[in-house]
């Protein structure tokens, strides 16, 4: 059984271009080939039948599996598949075809891998929150590749690692190597997000608004380009506090409405400021994608929505029944259902906590303060709250840490 963890939400900018898939900070991917890929959530599992007949279709492969499953030497021809693979993973929230992904790339020892393939894996590594071995693979691509496009690749990719992973000083030293050797609105997007991290968010904002307005006033910044920056803008403006964050992500929004990454922050943003009915519009029909789905019900909860025991009664079942098939699961979204739907908060604090030794984003930050509160657990918020200080952290999201 292949098995997925807390991997954040992440989008992925529509792409062009040859084969170079730059990939995601903040848990996004970025393709510059001609695939886009949108973000890395998963939907609801198939609820568990024990009851069936031999006639009876109980799921239906997707229509690429034949294709995917072809054997082939070439392998050019396998990367292509193993982007298809993650780019339907992310845009669609199946963890089917993240599996696939796995079962393809296993296939190739790791003396035939080619740099692209290897990268791939690092991407699908990272994904599956095997950080180190998706490391190592990006390492060994930037100390021993020729070939300058993934360089590139490996080096962003490198550089989201780090910074999901808080490990903003490495972060920030292949943002550097990125901006020499691939200068432009994305790399800095990725110097803009370390320095929000570790220093001032409003002049990181201030300044990456600053480069996008001279950027598009030079030339026309390409899309993908400028809506990287805008939902880069948006992120750094929640941390500052800033009320132009909803105007960067709904711009974000409006352009590419299948942006799960974007429309999880807007929901959450709306939902901190008791705007239900705009959390329950930005989630509609989206109940299979677990974070949103989270929101949902919380903000259902928050105001008596008639609705809200239904959906409520569903994800428990969809947790427990994940948890039986033995399905690690997005710990962050179970953690918090835990703490704001189940008022539970020492299982959520086990949870949270748990997730946030390898991934660090403000929201699991934020989750692991919010539970140790509840949970009256003194010496785990005293944890968080010195990392916090050591990095010299600034969140407005953050009113449980105090400097």
């Amino acid at each position: 059984m292949t098995c997925f963890n807390n991997t954040p939400l992440g989008r992925f900018p529509r792409c062009f271009g040859p084969a170079l898939s730059l990939p995601a900070l903040r848990g996004r991917i970025f393709w510059l080939i001609a695939i886009f890929a949108p973000c890395q959530i998963h939907a609801a599992p198939d609820p568990i039948i024990t009851e069936f007949n031999d006639n009876e279709i109980l799921t239906k492969l997707p229509n690429t599996a034949t294709e995917i499953f072809r054997e082939t030497d070439s392998p050019k021809e396998a990367g292509d598949r193993l982007q298809m693979l993650i780019t339907q993973a992310r845009a669609s929230g199946d963890p089917r075809y993240m599996g696939y992904a796995q079962t393809l790339i296993n296939r190739w020892p790791d003396e035939q891998l080619t740099d692209r393939l290897r990268v791939l894996r690092a991407t699908l590594r990272q994904s599956l929150h095997q950080f180190d071995s998706a490391r190592a693979d990006l390492e060994q691509v930037l100390s021993s590749s020729s070939d300058n496009q993934q360089r590139i690749q490996a080096r962003l990719t490198l550089a989201n690692l780090e910074l999901v992973q808080g490990r903003y000083t490495e972060a920030g030293r292949n943002c550097q190597a990125l901006q020499s050797d691939y200068p432009g609105l994305i790399a800095k997007s990725c110097l803009a997000s370390v320095q929000a991290r570790t220093a001032d968010p409003q002049k990181a904002y201030r300044n990456l608004a600053q480069q996008l307005a001279e950027a598009t006033g030079r030339q026309p910044a390409d899309s993908t380009s400028r809506l990287w920056t805008e939902g880069t803008l948006g992120d750094i403006a929640a941390q500052a506090g800033l009320p132009e964050a909803e105007l960067h992500w709904r711009r974000v929004l409006q352009a590419s409405p299948s942006d799960l990454y974007i429309r999880a922050q807007l929901a959450d943003w709306h939902l901190e400021q008791d705007q239900f009915e705009r959390v329950l519009t930005l989630t509609l029909g989206f109940e299979a994608v677990d974070t949103l789905a989270v929101i949902r019900a919380i903000a259902m909860k928050r105001s008596g929505h008639p609705g809200s025991d239904e959906l409520i009664g569903r994800l428990r079942q969809r947790f427990e029944e994940a948890r039986w098939r033995g399905t690690l699961l997005h710990a962050r979204d179970v953690a918090r259902f835990l703490l704001d739907v189940e008022n539970q908060p020492h299982d959520a604090l086990r949870l949270a906590i748990e997730n946030w030794e390898s991934q660090r984003e403000p929201l699991d930050t934020r989750l692991s303060l919010r539970a140790a509160l509840a949970s009256g657990d003194r010496a785990q918020h005293q944890r968080v709250s010195e990392w916090l200080s050591q990095q010299g952290q600034i969140d407005a999201r953050y009113p449980e840490f105090k400097q």
